[in-house]
């Protein structure tokens, strides 16, 4: 990426806390190539079409990630009507399975000082009885990548928050399912994407689809295994640091 600056760079890539310059967890994470990413630009009809849609996607997720992080906080928002599906299947998620957040641990900023990064998670949370770290997604599927992120958080909060076993990621979309095949239609960025039941792509390719009302989703996975995601997270960040070694040296960073 381009930077016109080293001001710029700092500002995209990292945070300044208490006087010091960390590089970003999801800034380093970018270094690793991304197959369905590019799978998705492969499938537009222009790259500025791949951009234009990725960005309405960011939007509409950036939505759904400020309603969640305030019902998190026990605050109550008015929910925009393009995701009151998935903010309602987060809320009756939450509730059968008597999730508990810490809300000092809401958007919390951390910091990893020994390795010399910084970022944001999104909570830490009791599930099941288990203490750990939870990520909130709004994307297609739930993707190993996530793992560098996730694994990062928590080697950086495991010192704080005493106890802290595992991660989970927690995936919120909504869908309409045809109430003839089975398929279920998902709108994201402008952008209609078919899905078919499995076994049932032929019968539903030839269907008239009747699609149903928008209903929201929610798939939660848990990864407890983090020490080895870690290892390939400093990979990354050594990476990192040697593709942007020109800006860090202009901002002093050794």
């Amino acid at each position: 990426m381009y930077y016109s600056d080293s001001g710029q760079f700092k500002e995209l890539c990292g945070y300044e806390i208490d006087g010091f310059w960390y590089p970003r967890v999801t800034k380093i994470v970018e270094i690793k190539a991304k197959p369905a990413l590019y799978r998705f630009y492969a499938n537009m009809p222009s790259f500025d079409a791949g951009e234009k849609m990725k960005k309405q996607s960011a939007s509409e997720g950036t939505m759904v990630h400020e309603a969640v992080e305030k019902i998190m906080l026990g605050e109550n928002p008015e929910i925009p009507e393009a995701i009151r599906p998935s903010i309602q299947a987060f809320v009756e998620f939450t509730d059968k399975n008597k999730i508990q957040v810490d809300k000092d641990f809401v958007e919390k900023r951390l910091v990893n000082f020994e390795e010399r990064y910084a970022g944001t998670l999104d909570a830490v949370a009791l599930i099941g009885g288990k203490l750990g770290i939870l990520d909130i997604k709004t994307s297609q599927a739930i993707y190993r990548d996530y793992n560098l992120q996730t694994s990062a958080y928590i080697a950086a909060m495991k010192e704080q928050v005493k106890g802290l076993e595992t991660r989970w990621i927690l995936r919120i979309d909504q869908v309409k399912k045809c109430k003839k095949c089975g398929a279920t239609l998902r709108s994201k960025g402008g952008n209609d994407k078919i899905r078919y039941e499995k076994n049932g792509r032929t019968k539903a390719e030839k269907c008239e689809h009747d699609w149903g009302p928008l209903t929201g989703l929610i798939e939660i996975q848990e990864f407890p295994y983090w020490h080895e995601d870690f290892h390939a997270f400093l990979g990354a960040k050594r990476l990192w640091e040697w593709e942007n070694e020109y800006w860090l040296k202009k901002i002093g960073y050794n």
